[in-house]
Parts: structure tokens; sequence; C-alpha cells
């Protein structure tokens, strides 16, 4: 998805994770239409995302704690409003 055509969860996932985490780099990519017609799929066409996230908070911290991180950045999306959410979350140089 091309930033013209971001819809508004993936942009709002974008503006969380940017407030929280002030990332070097992101990507918010938009995996639903691989998922069309499965459980979990809202017809939204914004149910599953990747997030590729780089960011200076991650330094010295587990994988699981940086998808700790950006599932507390997204607060109640995950879940609620979006049914997966794959994380790569790197620190910068990794």
């Amino acid at each position: 998805m091309n930033m013209k055509t971001k819809g508004p969860m993936a942009s709002e996932i974008e503006n969380r994770l940017q407030a929280a985490l002030a990332p070097t780099r992101l990507a918010v990519i938009n995996d639903s239409q691989q998922h069309s017609g499965h459980s979990g799929d809202d017809g939204s066409g914004e149910s599953h995302f990747t997030v590729e996230i780089e960011s200076a908070a991650f330094e010295g911290k587990s994988r699981l704690e940086r998808q700790r991180m950006v599932n507390s950045a997204l607060g109640d999306l995950p879940g609620q409003k979006v049914h997966a959410l794959a994380i790569k979350a790197r620190a910068p140089g990794e």
C-alpha cells in the first residue's frame, strides 16, 4: 500500500508508533488482502498488518520486550480493531 492509498487504521498505527517510540525507520504494511474471507477479516481491508520498526528505544531489549513496547504503544488496536499484527522490531545497526 503506498502513501496515497494508506487507510485510516494504517495511519493510526503509524501515528501511535511515531509518538511513542520515535522510530528511525517505520513501515506499516497492510497484509489484509492475503487474509480476505479468513477468520478475523472484518471486511474493512485493514485487519492484518506487519510492522517493521527500528528505534533506539529497543537497544538492550529482548525480542519479547520490544514486542510488548510496540503493543503498549498501539494500546487498544491489537485485538480490538486489528485482528493480526506481525512485529519486526530492531535497534539501529541491527
